[in-house]
């Protein structure tokens, strides 16, 4: 295990043993340094002793649903990450969103009189011939995008392998292939980026020894998309090279990894609903009265997102805020996991609050 080092200045150095950051937090030669992936990590309050650093390589996995991260050297893993990436969530959204604007337009539109006294709206610009990504997909690669960038603030990194996803048989493409070209932009403004095909990862996975869950992809543990992330970050330090002597030729591996024990984080976004007046229909009530839908702000002083620790009934939970109820009979706050899955109701006396919202969810 290794913990991740900064200098006074905020650039990340080698990492280090705990037994070494405790002593230096204990001298008071550094601090503790909190950031958005939950990532213990410290900072030097005093010049380093060298600034040198060894090739450090990210592996990303990406998928339609999950994706995997790691950061590998050539003697230890540092770190591990399974993405739950928010496909499903916004692809309902929108279709919800669809479904109520097809509704809107029934609404004003009068069917009954000859189309050219219709009401409808000529268009404002040709927006047919766009090219931008589908909004589940860009938030796919935005949020594989800044835990990238959070990884980066943390670890020395030099070197980004991006696995290139090929549509199977016939099929000329599918989720995870759209917006990979984009994502190779993003990613060599960050750090220099390879790419590898999965077959490539297959081998080298095997040649390490990591186990692949192949069953069960939502499984949140290493060997459903994180392995898949550390033998793509390996491949900068082993290669399957061609050799040919006086007497026999063939492949063989060059170089070698040593697969460690690492940190193994679980993230994914809040599931947000945006601020709506009304449900599908409107509700006839006083002016003002209107049911509350959405919305970020709660009236207890916190936020959708703010990380909490509630108790009830004797047993703590720790999640993330997600919502409220506030009648005249109930006032009661509803605290989700970092799955979205709510934990409960709590009263807003019991929530204690650790930190501010980050629009990330990393389970702890």
């Amino acid at each position: 295990m290794r913990v991740p080092v900064l200098d006074k200045d905020g650039r990340p150095l080698m990492p280090t043993k705990p037994s070494r950051a405790r002593r230096w937090l204990k001298d008071g030669l550094a601090k503790v340094v909190h950031n958005d992936l939950n990532v213990f990590c410290i900072q030097l309050l005093t010049e380093p002793s060298g600034t040198e650093t060894q090739p450090i390589a990210l592996g990303l996995d990406p998928g339609k649903k999950f994706t995997g991260a790691a950061i590998q050297s050539a003697k230890f893993t540092l770190f591990m990450a399974h993405l739950i990436l928010p496909f499903p969530e916004i692809t309902k959204k929108m279709s919800g969103r669809r479904i109520l604007r097809r509704a809107r337009r029934s609404r004003r539109i009068n069917r009954q009189v000859p189309f050219h006294q219709r009401a409808h709206r000529q268009k404002r610009f040709d927006n047919r011939r766009q090219n931008k990504l589908p909004p589940s997909i860009r938030a796919n690669k935005e949020l594989e995008l800044r835990v990238t960038k959070g990884l980066v603030k943390l670890f020395p990194i030099n070197q980004i392998t991006y696995e290139m996803v090929k549509a199977k048989g016939t099929k000329g493409f599918s989720p995870v292939m759209v917006g990979q070209k984009i994502m190779l932009e993003w990613l060599k403004a960050v750090a220099p980026t390879n790419t590898q095909e999965g077959w490539q990862t297959s081998i080298l996975r095997q040649q390490l020894g990591l186990a692949k869950d192949k069953k069960n992809k939502e499984k949140q543990t290493p060997e459903t998309h994180a392995h898949d992330g550390i033998a793509l970050a390996a491949s900068n330090f082993m290669q399957f090279e061609k050799f040919h002597t006086a007497k026999s030729r063939g492949h063989r591996w060059v170089g070698q990894v040593l697969v460690t024990p690492a940190p193994f984080k679980v993230i994914s976004r809040p599931n947000f609903f945006r601020r709506q007046l009304h449900f599908e229909n409107p509700v006839n009530v006083a002016p003002n009265h209107r049911k509350r839908k959405g919305g970020t702000v709660t009236p207890f002083g916190f936020r959708s997102g703010d990380l909490v620790k509630v108790e009830k009934a004797g047993i703590v939970y720790i999640g993330w805020i997600g919502g409220y109820t506030q009648t005249e009979k109930t006032k009661k706050i509803s605290v989700y996991d970092h799955n979205w899955h709510r934990l409960g109701q709590f009263s807003p006396t019991k929530v204690k609050l650790f930190k501010r919202s980050s629009r990330l969810c990393v389970a702890v």
